[in-house]
């Protein structure tokens, strides 16, 4: 959700000037080695993103400027880490566009992405979903990913 925007803007604007450094510390490289995007709102589309979340970050009357601005996927490029995405194509929170989105601007850039799409799990399954459930495993991919990026042993 809000999380998966908050990781994507990390994996994409990370070089951007948030403030004057202070120190030194303000001036290492916030690239993060990857990032693994929940269920996420990735743009600000009108249609396609969640509207809270558009509404709480750039307000109900964006213009096209701000909505690109604050949509992840129009912020991918060559620096961009490897990114892991979950959704379920039942999440009636934040649509499976997101997702579709986000995977879709990493392979146009490419840059490495897994992206795995289940049937039912709804918005905000965690790590709680039953074992019966597919998308209970998603950590476990992860951990994978993770690991196939020099990132988990």
């Amino acid at each position: 959700s809000a999380g998966g925007h908050l990781a994507g803007s990390l994996a994409t604007r990370f070089a951007e000037p948030v403030y004057d450094a202070v120190d030194a510390n303000d001036r290492e490289n916030a690239r993060p080695d990857i990032a693994g995007l929940i269920y996420p709102v990735v743009t600000m589309r009108p249609g396609l993103t969640h509207a809270g979340s558009h509404d709480a970050l750039i307000g109900p009357s964006a213009d096209a400027a701000m909505i690109d601005h604050y949509s992840v996927e129009r912020r991918v490029g060559a620096d961009t880490p490897p990114i892991f995405l979950i959704h379920s194509a039942d999440d009636t929170t934040v649509p499976v566009q997101n997702s579709l989105l986000m995977y879709q601007a990493m392979l146009a850039a490419k840059r490495g992405a897994a992206m795995h799409l289940f049937e039912t799990g709804g918005h905000g399954f965690g790590v709680s979903l039953p074992p019966s459930e597919p998308a209970h495993d998603w950590p476990d991919l992860l951990f994978r990913f993770a690991a196939a990026h020099g990132v988990a042993r």
